[in-house]
């Protein structure tokens, strides 16, 4: 987060790189930056095993993708909740994660967007209908409540964050989404 796309400052490329040693567990960026392809190369080289980027940050989005995919990291495309997905029709077979935002990015802890159930449907069936295996995931808004009928709607991955983190008891919280999932 730059403070200018959205409102908040969060982790830059240093603290990818601290964490990259750490782990052997892939590490995700999800920037929401405007102007990534000024930002790109120090997460590459920092380590950042899949890049998403927001479609609405970016003039020259399929070119930024391509630089992602040619540093062999995978590549995302985020959209905010009033984002078309017609918006990425044609760069659809390109990206390996397509991230629907189910609020509106920025801040933890708002509440999950109800429409954002027919965007899910609808890109399930676009991804369904494509060459290449993409990921469907979403970020925001995700609790004990919701987190089963999005899985239902055809996510594979869920980003979750407030749910724990203010968590009285975080090892409890992710048992039970684990036990949602399943």
């Amino acid at each position: 987060m730059d403070g200018n796309f959205v409102p908040n400052i969060s982790f830059g490329p240093k603290i990818v790189g601290s964490i990259k040693g750490k782990t052997s567990l892939p590490l995700e960026v999800h920037l929401m930056v405007e102007k990534p392809e000024n930002h790109i190369k120090s997460f590459i080289n920092a380590g950042g095993d899949i890049i998403i980027v927001h479609y609405e940050t970016s003039n020259y989005l399929d070119r930024l993708i391509q630089t992602i995919n040619e540093a062999n990291v995978k590549s995302g495309i985020a959209l905010n909740p009033a984002t078309p997905l017609s918006a990425i029709e044609f760069l659809i077979n390109k990206i390996d994660i397509l991230l629907l935002m189910t609020v509106n990015p920025g801040f933890g802890g708002q509440k999950f967007i109800p429409e954002m159930f027919t965007k899910i449907e609808k890109a399930r069936k676009i991804i369904d209908n494509q060459k290449k295996s993409i990921s469907l995931a979403v970020d925001g808004g995700i609790n004990l409540d919701n987190i089963s009928n999005v899985v239902k709607a055809g996510v594979d991955i869920i980003v979750v964050g407030q749910i724990i983190f203010k968590s009285a008891n975080p090892e409890m919280t992710t048992k039970k989404i684990k036990n949602l999932l399943n």
